[in-house]
C-alpha cells in the first residue's frame, strides 16, 4: 500500500487502456505514453497493461508503507528515494516508511510509477483507467488527492531489484536530444479527407512547425501554426475518429486527438500521426513545436512492429536477469 503526499487532479491511475467502447461513446483512454507505463511494469515484473499512476502535476510524492517494489519512467525527471537520487528509467525496492518524490521534469511532460502487482482497482469495462469525462474508473473516477491509499495487488519481493534495475529505450536519447532543440517530429498517414485541402495545406503540414498551445489536456492537443485551409468549405456528418487523428475546424488550427479522444467528430481529417509516434505527443509539452512527416501505411506498420519487437526483447532481458537471481 502506498500513501498520495500531494494533491494532483491530473495524476491518475491508467493502464493501457478499455478497447472495444467506441460504439457507445466510451473513448480507449489509458496511458498517454503506452510505451513508458509499459516497460515501467517490465521493471517489477507486472503484465504490460498492469494499472500505475501517470504524473502530470509535479512535484509528486508518495509514502510506502509496504516493502514495495516500484519503477519510474517516462519524463526526465529527478527521482529521490528518501535522500537517494535514483537512476531515470529505473526500478527499486521501498522499504515501509520510504517516502518518494518526482521532481518537475527537465524534458518531457509525464512521469510513470508502476508498483510491483499492480494498483489494485476495480475493472470497468475490462479496464482500471481512469475516464475523466465520464468520471468512472481509476481511483474513484477521479486524480489523486493527498491522504489517498493505494493498494497493491499481491507480489513477491524479488532479490535482483533490491539493488535496482535499469532500461534505456532504443528511441529515447535521440527523442531528448530532440526536444531539447524544441521541435518533435512525428510520423503521421493521410487521412480520409487529405485531398479536401489545398495544395497550400499540403505543404505547411509538412514544411511548417505546429506549436502546442495551452489548450491542451488528455483529450487532445491544440496547435497554432500556418492555417490548412479546404479547397472549399464543407458539412461532413459526425463519424468516428481514434487517437492521432489530425482533425481541422474552420480556423484552420489543427487539432491531434490523443488518449481520450472523442469517439466522433465533423471536422475535416487531415492527417492520423501513426501508433508507433503517440508517445512523443505525450512527452511534449505545451510550447513545444511539432512537424509532421507524412508516411505510407506499410511504413506505419513497420514502426509498429518494431517498437513492438523492442518492447519484448526488453521485457525478455529483465526476465533473464530475474531468472539468475
Amino acid at each position: 500500500m502506498i500513501e498520495i503526499l500531494s494533491n494532483g487532479a491530473p495524476n491518475l491511475i491508467q493502464d493501457l487502456g478499455r478497447r472495444g467502447h467506441l460504439g457507445i461513446g466510451v473513448s480507449r483512454g489509458g496511458a498517454m505514453d503506452s510505451m513508458a507505463l509499459s516497460l515501467a511494469n517490465a521493471l517489477v515484473g507486472n503484465d504490460e497493461d498492469a494499472a500505475g499512476v501517470e504524473i502530470s502535476l509535479f512535484p509528486f510524492r508518495v509514502r510506502f508503507q509496504t516493502v514495495t517494489h516500484f519503477a519510474v519512467t517516462g519524463a526526465d525527471c529527478i527521482v529521490r528515494l528518501d535522500d537517494e537520487v535514483l537512476a531515470p528509467w529505473w526500478g527499486r525496492l521501498a522499504r515501509a516508511g520510504q517516502t518518494l518524490v518526482i521532481e518537475r521534469p527537465k524534458r518531457g511532460a509525464r512521469g510513470y510509477l508502476a508498483l510491483a502487482g499492480g494498483v489494485e482497482v476495480d475493472p470497468i469495462m475490462g479496464s482500471r483507467s481512469t475516464d475523466l469525462k465520464g468520471a468512472f474508473g481509476g481511483y474513484q473516477g477521479r486524480g489523486l488527492r493527498r491522504g489517498d491509499t493505494l493498494k497493491l495487488n499481491g507480489h513477491t519481493v524479488r532479490q535482483n531489484q533490491a539493488a535496482g534495475l535499469g532500461i534505456v529505450p532504443k528511441e529515447l536519447p535521440a527523442f531528448w536530444k530532440e526536444l531539447s532543440a524544441g521541435r518533435v517530429t512525428v510520423r503521421a498517414i493521410r487521412a480520409a479527407e487529405y485531398e479536401y485541402f489545398t495544395k497550400t495545406a499540403h505543404n505547411a503540414l509538412v514544411q511548417t512547425d505546429y506549436e502546442i498551445t495551452p489548450d491542451a489536456n488528455r483529450v487532445g492537443y491544440r496547435l497554432s501554426g500556418e492555417p490548412l485551409p479546404l479547397q472549399v468549405a464543407r458539412e461532413l456528418l459526425s463519424h468516428g475518429i481514434v487517437a492521432g487523428t489530425v482533425q481541422v475546424p474552420p480556423s484552420g488550427q489543427p487539432i491531434i486527438q490523443l488518449a481520450e479522444a472523442n469517439t466522433c467528430g465533423g471536422y475535416p481529417k487531415i492527417a492520423t500521426v501513426i501508433e508507433a509516434d503517440l508517445w512523443k505527443l505525450a512527452q511534449a509539452p505545451i510550447g513545444s513545436r511539432i512537424r509532421f512527416d507524412l508516411v505510407d501505411v506499410d511504413s506505419a506498420i513497420d514502426a509498429l512492429r518494431t517498437r513492438t519487437a523492442e518492447a519484448r526483447r526488453i521485457r525478455q532481458t529483465l526476465a533473464l536477469m530475474a531468472q539468475r537471481d
